[in-house]
């Protein structure tokens, strides 16, 4: 089978999730954390080279506190836990700005966790507008766009996986997903199941990938 060598994580769903359970939205958010960690089990063993979850977008800032609060004690538990796993750990996301929690900051360079190996970025207070606005004007073909982008340090996306059943990018790491392949999956990320990542990987593997070639 055709491992991707990068997977991209969407993993939307849990405010509708915790509605239909009769939580408030909030509560949607920590159920997410434990089906990232196994996910992420499932990539180490299938050979996975790098992994970049959508933690949460400055847009998603706009909503109400609580639910912000929410997401973002999710993020810093979830890349807590993943810091005492075998990997190489990337926080990418605008940390300048007050939304960014700070308990993140030192995740902002990456750091080799344990015996290294999968690279984990996680995308938080992330802004595909943040992420371009540094481009600069000149000769891009020599030094190339990707060296001038605040993600310069994640590799193109072979893989996107987006639970909850949406039909959008919802601006997940623009430049690198130009030629991603895009799964999605109807049951909201709460209710993760590892068949969900072997059908994604099996689909991908009938893709056929030419790259524009």
């Amino acid at each position: 089978m055709r491992i991707p060598n990068h997977i991209g994580i969407i993993p939307d769903g849990n405010r509708r999730w915790a509605v239909a359970k009769g939580l408030t939205k909030e509560k949607g958010y920590d159920l997410g954390i434990d089906p990232g960690l196994i996910l992420f089990k499932l990539c180490q063993k299938a050979g996975v080279k790098e992994l970049t979850y959508y933690g949460f977008t400055t847009d998603n800032t706009k909503r109400p506190t609580d639910q912000r609060i929410a997401f973002t004690d999710a993020c810093i538990n979830a890349v807590k836990i993943l810091s005492k796993e075998d990997a190489e750990l990337l926080v990418i996301g605008n940390d300048s700005s007050p939304m960014f929690p700070k308990e993140l900051l030192p995740y902002t360079t990456r750091k080799t966790f344990g015996k290294g190996g999968i690279k984990i970025n996680f995308l938080v207070n992330y802004g595909w507008e943040w992420d371009l606005n540094h481009i600069k004007t000149g000769n891009q073909e020599e030094k190339g766009v990707t060296n001038h982008i605040k993600s310069s340090d994640i590799s193109r996306v072979d893989l996107i996986i987006r639970w909850g059943g949406r039909r959008r990018l919802s601006g997940f790491l623009p430049v690198q997903s130009i030629y991603a392949d895009f799964y999605v999956i109807d049951d909201y990320w709460p209710d993760f199941k590892d068949e969900h990542f072997f059908k994604a990987l099996d689909w991908y593997n009938e893709q056929d990938v030419t790259l524009g070639g």
